[in-house]
C-alpha cells in the first residue's frame, strides 16, 4: 500500500524484498510457461496449452516494475507468501484490496485471469498509480469516519441496530456509520473471494482509520453465498485499533494464520455459522 509511515526501509531489507519479489514473479511466470503441468498455479491461472499460451500483460508489467525499481511493498515477504499460497489454492478468484500503493501490481499479477479491485481514499494517489500501471481497477472511496472515533463506535455501534448481525448489509445502510455506503455498484454486486485491508490511513487522529473497512469485510463475508470461506487478511494488527475491531468483527476463532503484523481469517457465510441469543458477530 501507499507509504504514509515515511519509515525508512534498510537498504539491505529493501533489496532482499526486491530481489525476492523478482525471483518469486519470474519463476513463476516461466514456470507456466514451459511446464506441461496444469496444476502448477502459481499465478492463479490454467492455460490450456502452457507452450502457447501469453503471459498476462499485468504480470509482464509486474516483472519489468519490480526488476528496475527501488521501491518495494510495505509488507514483509513472509508476510505476503501467506496471501500468496491462498490465491494459489483458490485462483483465478475475486479478490478485493483496501488500499492502493506500491504492491498493487503484485496482487493483481498474482490473481491474472481473476477479477482485483484497489479502494483508495486519496484520488491523487489514484491518478498517480494509474498513470503508470493504467490496467489497474481502482476506485476512490469516501469514508464516513475518522480514527479519533474509534472508541466512540466500539462503544455504540450495538446500539444501532442496522448494524447488528442479523441485518447485516452496508449499501444503503446511512444508519450504520460503520457500513460503507459509497463503494462502485461492482464492489456491493460480487461476491469476493480475498479481501485485503491494508488502508485507509490509521496513523493519526483525522484519518479514516480502518474500523468502517474491518466491519465492512465481515460483512461481505457473512453474505457469501457461494461455497466455501471467504479469506480476509488485516494488515498492521500490531495497532490498536486494528486489533481491537478485528476482535470484535472478525474474530480469532476464524484466524488461520498471523505473520508478522499480518492476521488471516477464514471467514464462513452466516448460513453456515449459528449465533446464540444475544451474540454479536463474535
Amino acid at each position: 500500500m501507499k507509504n504514509y509511515h515515511n519509515t525508512p526501509i534498510l537498504p539491505e531489507r529493501k533489496l532482499l524484498i526486491l530481489l525476492s519479489l523478482t525471483a518469486l514473479i519470474a519463476g513463476t511466470l516461466l514456470l507456466l510457461t514451459f511446464t506441461n503441468t496444469t496444476t502448477s498455479r502459481l499465478f492463479c491461472t490454467r492455460p490450456d496449452n502452457p507452450f502457447h499460451s501469453k503471459p498476462d500483460p499485468t504480470q509482464l508489467r509486474s516483472i519489468l516494475h519490480y526488476a528496475t525499481s527501488r521501491i518495494v511493498p510495505q509488507q514483509s515477504f513472509s508476510e505476503i507468501t501467506v496471501s500468496f499460497d491462498v490465491l494459489r489454492s483458490i485462483g483465478p478468484c475475486n479478490f478485493l484490496v483496501f488500499g492502493l500503493g506500491h504492491d498493487s501490481l503484485m496482487w493483481a499479477s498474482f490473481n491474472a485471469n481473476g477479477k482485483t479491485v484497489f479502494l483508495e481514499e486519496d484520488p491523487t494517489w489514484v491518478q498517480t498509480v494509474l498513470k503508470d500501471a493504467p490496467e489497474l481497477n481502482a476506485a476512490v472511496v469516501k469514508y464516513r469516519t475518522k480514527l479519533s472515533e474509534a472508541d466512540e463506535l466500539m462503544r455504540t455501534y450495538r446500539s444501532e441496530p442496522e448494524c447488528a448481525p442479523a441485518k447485516s448489509y452496508i449499501k444503503g445502510n446511512d444508519k450504520c456509520r460503520l457500513a460503507l455506503t459509497s463503494l462502485p455498484d461492482e464492489v456491493y454486486e460480487t461476491e469476493w473471494d480475498m479481501i485485503m485491508v491494508d488502508a485507509p490511513r490509521g496513523y493519526f487522529a483525522e484519518a479514516p482509520g480502518r474500523m468502517a473497512a474491518i466491519y465492512s469485510a465481515m460483512v461481505m463475508a457473512r453474505n457469501r453465498k457461494k461455497s466455501g470461506v471467504t479469506h480476509v487478511f488485516l494488515h498492521d494488527v500490531n495497532r490498536k485499533v486494528e486489533k481491537a475491531y478485528a476482535n470484535e468483527f472478525l474474530c480469532q476463532k476464524y484466524r488461520k494464520h498471523s505473520v508478522g503484523r499480518l492476521w488471516h481469517f477464514e471467514i464462513p457465510p452466516a448460513s453456515n455459522t449459528t449465533v446464540n441469543d444475544g451474540a454479536w458477530f463474535c
